[in-house]
């Protein structure tokens, strides 16, 4: 045969279906198994730190204004939607795969484990990592006998004959039991959270004080459901009623204008019925069915009235102006379809404590409080696009078809405080009715929650077991040489362990005790 031939003998191309037996053997062994987990953590890594789209879609809106390059990039890789994206759904669905091949197989051999009695003794005790020998005056049976009640609980077979006699013991069959639990909990865990994020939904909505909330799809803000979830159907039917927006900041002290306490009260009904009351805090929901709200955020929303140069009101109510930093400096945009025949926007800030130490320049807020409250915004005409039936937001105003409003002195700008209104160019006016308060409300449904949490727990508690359960063999050959007994034991860890001799002392120490007599011992360890 000639060298090339050789070669290709040895580099022969695998069969289709021997192929498809090598892959499912590499996908289904423990070490992919681990590596798929691994990926899957740092997977959802960018998900902590990129806002998404299902949890806070305006904090995408201020990602792509902030990162106007970069956002589109992100958004073709799934960045503002990683746990709905494709290839970490691929990860997802391939670690269950290989889990499931992991423990099929593993639980066969494990349920053929504990049908498998103790091995034999090894012929050479000294071999072992572990072992002692000594003389008794005690008989065969005897011995045998004080070995087993030293065991305890270990799985023990007897083999004796005449003079001479063998024990085998086994023990910590656990320790695979929690292997089996620890990653057979994983699955659950996945499963659950799989469950989870096709039944669930998650939906934000802004609420003002004196306004209310019913949970239907057309009163959400924000809305994202797993796909087997039906809003026309699965939305439970109650509503509430939000009274007031309670806030504390700190106000000295290095935490000064930390928050505090947030807490919003009201009333709610479920079914058609009243039932009562509700307060909601940070970390502590309002329960209502099977579906929880929490509280997300907070902010001010400035009651406006805007009039045309006839004096009709084309815009009377609260605006919710979104908090960006931590003085609760925030944005916020109004937008008149009809004023006179024209479309108005105006776009500014609100500052909860303005504050300037030059009158030449601009106001900042400098604490999060409502101690001095103005409203600075700018007056944009033409074409809100609001004709053309696309969906937009209420938090961004598009000036791409709009003309800014100048007066003498350039820019026409508005600067107003709570009672406070002012002339707007071409006839009418705008008025700082009165402040309140938002609050941002997260509305979610989680189907069998408690799922991941059990899979979680039990995991944990197998991961102890096989952790702490030490599998570990014994051997106890005991034979008559004259007047005494000869007995040897031997030690094995089928976990490497430094403490075996020492343990082995203590079992020799019970041992001994048993047989209740004076021995003479020559160990080897």
């Amino acid at each position: 045969m000639s060298p090339r031939e050789r070669r290709d003998e040895r580099a022969s191309e695998l069969r289709p279906l021997e192929f498809l037996r090598w892959a499912w053997r590499q996908l289904t062994s423990m070490r992919t198994a681990l590596l798929l987990l691994l990926l899957l953590a740092v997977a959802a890594v960018p998900g902590s730190f990129i806002p998404q789209r299902g949890v806070d879609a305006s904090a995408v809106t201020r990602y792509y204004i902030e990162h106007p390059d970069l956002a589109p990039v992100l958004e073709k890789l799934g960045m503002f939607s990683v746990f709905s994206s494709v290839w970490f759904s691929a990860i997802y669905l391939l670690l269950m795969v290989s889990l499931i091949g992991c423990i099929l197989p593993r639980t066969k051999v494990y349920a053929k484990a504990l049908r498998t009695r103790p091995p034999r003794a090894p012929r050479n005790f000294s071999r072992l990592p572990a072992s002692a020998e000594f003389e008794t005056d005690a008989s065969v049976s005897d011995v045998l006998a004080a070995g087993r009640k030293a065991l305890g609980r270990a799985r023990v077979d007897v083999v004796e004959d005449g003079d001479s006699g063998e024990l085998r013991a086994e023990k910590g069959y656990l320790r695979e039991l929690g292997n089996l639990v620890f990653h057979i909990c994983i699955l659950i865990a996945l499963v659950g959270v799989a469950i989870g994020s096709l039944w669930g939904y998650r939906g934000n909505v802004v609420i003002t004080e004196g306004e209310g909330f019913s949970n239907t799809l057309s009163q959400y803000d924000e809305f994202s459901s797993g796909s087997l979830f039906n809003a026309d159907t699965d939305l439970e039917p109650w509503s509430l009623e939000l009274d007031d927006v309670l806030t504390r900041f700190y106000v000295e002290g290095n935490n000064r204008g930390a928050p505090r306490l947030f807490r919003v009260t009201g009333t709610y009904s479920e079914g058609g019925k009243d039932r009562g009351d509700y307060s909601i805090e940070v970390n502590h929901p309002l329960s209502i069915g099977g579906e929880d709200v929490f509280l997300v955020g907070q902010g001010y929303a400035p009651v406006l009235r805007i009039t045309d140069s006839s004096g009709k009101v084309a815009f009377d109510g609260p605006v919710p102006f979104l908090p960006s930093d931590a003085t609760y400096t925030s944005t916020g945009v109004v937008k008149v379809p009809d004023a006179d025949g024209d479309q108005l926007g105006f776009q500014g800030f609100f500052l909860p404590t303005a504050f300037s130490a030059d009158p030449d320049e601009p106001s900042v807020s400098v604490f999060p409080g409502a101690l001095n409250p103005r409203i600075g915004m700018n007056l944009w005409t033409g074409d809100l696009g609001l004709d053309d039936g696309t969906a937009q937001s209420v938090y961004s105003l598009d000036t791409s078809k709009m003309t800014q409003v100048k007066d003498g002195d350039g820019n026409f700008r508005i600067d107003l405080g709570p009672g406070e209104s002012q002339k707007l160019p071409g006839g009418g006016s705008i008025e700082f009715v009165e402040l309140r308060q938002f609050a941002r409300l997260q509305i979610g449904h989680t189907p069998v929650v408690w799922l991941p949490l059990f899979g979680v727990g039990l995991g944990i508690v197998g991961l102890s077991g096989s952790l702490l359960v030490r599998p570990r063999r014994t051997w106890i050959r005991a034979r008559r040489d004259g007047s005494r007994t000869v007995v040897e034991v031997a030690a094995l860890d089928r976990v490497p362990r430094d403490d075996l001799p020492a343990d082995l002392d203590e079992f020799l120490a019970r041992f001994r005790a048993g047989l209740d007599d004076s021995t003479e011992s020559r160990e080897r360890t």
